[in-house]
């Protein structure tokens, strides 16, 4: 695996690899029946659509990448919905985004 050449901590673009911070952890909670965000002194309940991007921020796959897999398992599936989705557990520090320097 590479190491990125920086982090995104504001924008998504389809090109960057989103992951889960080190901090935070995916997992379903049997109580709620729900996917939950597991932060230090926070959890965060997701619907099922957004268990789903999370389950794909692997750090290998891009936000590109992320919306076609997506694409095949529901119908309407828009990127921007997903990049907007990412950018607000970017601003909460759930998710990283790694991206390769163009430059390298």
């Amino acid at each position: 695996m590479s190491s990125p050449d920086s982090v995104v901590t504001g924008a998504v673009s389809p090109s960057g690899r989103p992951r889960l911070a080190r901090h935070v952890r995916l997992t379903f909670d049997r109580a709620r029946e729900r996917h939950v965000l597991l932060r230090p002194e926070a959890v965060v309940v997701l619907n099922d659509t957004g268990a789903a991007i999370l389950g794909l921020c692997d750090g290998e796959r891009t936000v590109a990448g992320i919306v076609e897999e997506l694409r095949g398992r529901y119908d309407h599936v828009a990127e921007a919905d997903v990049e907007r989705f990412l950018a607000g557990l970017v601003e909460r520090r759930c998710v990283v985004i790694d991206v390769e320097d163009d430059d390298g």
